[in-house]
């Protein structure tokens, strides 16, 4: 065995696995969408399993309530506000250094969303909201690409591959619910242990797939629950690549194609609000801290600049703001969109 395989060793030996499953590993991409409780499980599996390079897209930043569930983030990480998909790569390059790993600190939108999720050939989704699921799930019928979707709510999980020209997400839940009318972490709450299996058999079918075992069972839905104990695999192949799909049948990209629906979103399970910029562009981190100076306490860093207003209000109470160098902002103490957008347009600009 060829030393740069020896720490694989112990996967090697698996039936139809061989030095060659691994070698495709190696030379393969895989993207994670979403550094939340999902994604840290599964990229972790991918960077141990020697998938030779992993990139990690997030918006988010680490704070102490996610040390609960999101497995690869510390108390020190949180403490400084880490950006979550630059605080993962640190502890996966720690995890193996012979393969690469690239932390992308965005918000995956219509307007990137084809840039930043067509350089692989595998997208992992680990999102926490519906837009961003379906936007995913456009980019892949429209680049061939392979979803492998998995979601977690409560105790419960669900999961599934869907594989080019094989049917897609939308096929089998056309469209999200309604607002208001879909459970979520923020109300429900999420079971760290529930998020593991629907991770694990994530990237299961991911290792699978690039590896080339042929493991993976096209047009089946693993659907299950702890407390108490259940799972189920669903045949749901019938609905697999219908031709009145929306998506992959009628040819349409809603989520894509069409305009944005809104330049403010409440991030799933926090008191914040995410704020998208208007206009492409690029931010001056140290002039922006600079001028920023007065309005409170300000700590600039390579990735964000956060001010934690001197303005308190009876009705919000102390805002803090977080910049990007992409514009992009998320305004923390407020679930209200009008109230974040009157901060950052006073702050940044419109």
């Amino acid at each position: 065995m060829h030393e740069e395989l020896f720490r694989y060793r112990r996967q090697m030996v698996l039936a139809g696995f061989g030095e060659t499953g691994q070698r495709r590993l190696l030379a393969s991409h895989a993207i994670v969408v979403g550094m939340g409780a999902l994604g840290c499980v599964s990229a972790d599996l991918l960077v141990r399993a020697g998938v030779g390079r992993v990139t990690l897209i997030d918006r988010d930043l680490v704070e102490a309530s996610n040390l609960q569930r999101q497995t690869l983030y510390s108390e020190e990480d949180a403490r400084d506000g880490l950006p979550k998909a630059e605080a993962a790569a640190a502890r996966l390059r720690r995890v193996n250094s012979e393969i690469e790993i690239e932390p992308i600190v965005a918000d995956v939108t219509p307007a990137n969303a084809e840039h930043l999720l067509t350089r692989g050939t595998v997208i992992l989704d680990g999102t926490d909201n519906f837009e961003a699921r379906y936007l995913i799930n456009d980019v892949c019928v429209e680049h061939r690409l392979t979803l492998a979707y998995a979601g977690v709510v409560g105790t419960r999980f669900m999961q599934s591959t869907f594989t080019p020209g094989a049917g897609c997400l939308r096929c089998l839940f056309e469209e999200p619910p309604d607002v208001g009318h879909g459970q979520t972490c923020d109300v429900v709450g999420v079971l760290g242990p529930a998020v593991s299996f629907a991770a694990a058999a994530q990237a299961a079918d991911v290792i699978g797939l690039l590896a080339g075992i042929g493991t993976l069972v096209p047009g089946r839905l693993l659907e299950g629950g702890l407390w108490p104990l259940r799972t189920r695999v669903l045949d749901v192949s019938r609905a697999m690549g219908r031709s009145d799909c929306p998506c992959c049948g009628l040819g349409r990209r809603d989520f894509l194609r069409g305009p944005r629906s809104q330049d403010a979103a409440t991030l799933c399970g926090q008191d914040v609000v995410q704020i998208s910029p208007t206009r492409a562009g690029s931010l001056d981190l140290t002039a922006l801290a600079a001028r920023l100076a007065s309005e409170g306490d300000v700590r600039a860093g390579r990735f964000f600049v956060r001010v934690t207003s001197r303005h308190r209000t009876p009705e919000v109470g102390t805002l803090e703001i977080t910049i990007f160098a992409d514009g992009r902002a998320l305004v923390r103490g407020t679930s209200r969109p009008d109230v974040a957008r009157a901060m950052y347009a006073r702050l940044v600009g419109s």
